[in-house]
């Protein structure tokens, strides 16, 4: 099961340095091997592409991030996957699987959202003095389907112990964790590679697809972890909550 997501390597690697210790996912120098990792699974998401909705090149683009990993074998290869979902539920068995699987308790995430949106469909047709009670509902089983949705993300850390991200943020400056926690590519790589005892080499993520409005993003780019979202998860799974004060990250 494991070799259905990790990618050998085309490229030679003879000759190309292999890192001693993972690469700062917080820092903006990307080793070698990574940077050909990242290449080689760009030329899977061109080939790939057609088969998924999102459209990269008019709608908003994505983050994705590559994990060189060594095998037990002392082999390199890699792992890739996506920040956050392909639209339209769409699936790439290669890419690296969130800790979280939808299947989970019967499917309940997703019969609460199908919840939701019966809820919201009968707001639209409700009248305005049950519009507020109805939004009310909707607004508590929002709340309680984010919970434990959090609740449902678990992390390993190095040592074998496991946090869920209520947990984890808790113990972190930001306290409460935003949406979508726990499904940045850089701690579903790191968390897969953990329990499927591969060993991290080497991270990279970068920018693929149309640049958003909101903020400057370039096709192809690397670009740094997000540390609202990432920062608290991968210091846990990493048992480093010093190294990123020691390098002056804020």
């Amino acid at each position: 099961m494991i070799d259905n997501y990790l990618f050998q390597f085309n490229h030679d690697l003879n000759g190309i340095e292999k890192p001693t210790e993972l690469n700062n996912p917080f820092g903006t120098t990307i080793p070698l091997v990574a940077q050909i990792a990242a290449r080689e699974f760009q030329e899977f998401i061109a080939s790939e592409i057609s088969n998924w909705e999102h459209n990269f090149d008019s709608d908003k683009g994505k983050m994705f991030g590559v994990l060189v990993v060594q095998k037990a074998n002392k082999e390199l290869a890699f792992l890739g996957t996506i920040s956050g979902k392909l639209s339209g539920d769409k699936q790439c068995e290669k890419f690296t699987p969130s800790v979280f699987q939808d299947s989970k308790d019967d499917w309940y995430i997703n019969k609460g959202m199908k919840e939701l949106t019966q809820i919201g469909n009968q707001i639209e047709l409700a009248s305005h003095s049950q519009k507020a009670k109805l939004k009310d509902i909707r607004r508590q089983k929002s709340h309680d389907l984010q919970n434990w949705l959090f609740e449902n993300y678990k992390f390993s850390n190095l040592s074998g112990l496991e946090a869920n991200v209520i947990e984890i943020f808790g113990n972190s400056e930001q306290g409460n964790p935003p949406a979508a926690a726990g499904e940045c590519a850089a701690p579903k790589l790191l968390a897969f590679a953990l329990a499927n005892q591969l060993k991290p080499i080497a991270i990279a993520e970068f920018w693929w697809g149309n640049t958003p409005k909101s903020e400057e993003r370039i096709h192809k780019a690397y670009y740094p972890a997000c540390k609202n979202k990432c920062r608290p998860i991968l210091e846990y799974i990493l048992e480093d909550n010093t190294l990123f004060n020691v390098l002056n990250f804020s």
